[in-house]
């Protein structure tokens, strides 16, 4: 079974479904200059209309690329700390829109 929403997956084969904060932390982390330089998290669609990429950078750190076509977005960024990273793109990714996912309600007690 795949991922329920979206995928991680790294130059070197490793893939980890619906990745976590923690989990893209771990990847980005294993990112290397020679066989592991890049991570791309998207949907398990056939034509997914967003994209996240991280890459590292030759003069250190890393580019993070973040693509939505349903809202013209396109942003490219750069940034040594992998925390950081990982924790903008978790919330980057909670507000794409997933079919099939429950869509948040706010209810007043």
């Amino acid at each position: 079974m795949g991922a329920r929403y979206y995928g991680a997956d790294s130059e070197n084969g490793d893939r980890i479904d619906d990745p976590s904060e923690d989990a893209l932390f771990m990847m980005i982390s294993d990112l290397n200059d020679s066989d592991n330089t890049s991570i791309v998290v998207q949907p398990d669609d056939d034509d997914p209309v967003w994209f996240a990429s991280i890459a590292v950078l030759d003069e250190g750190g890393y580019e993070v690329v973040r693509r939505d076509t349903t809202h013209n977005e396109h942003e490219v960024t750069s940034s040594t700390s992998i925390n950081d990273i990982a924790r903008d793109l978790t919330i980057w990714m909670a507000a794409r829109h997933h079919p099939g996912r429950p869509t948040s309600q706010i209810t007043d007690f």
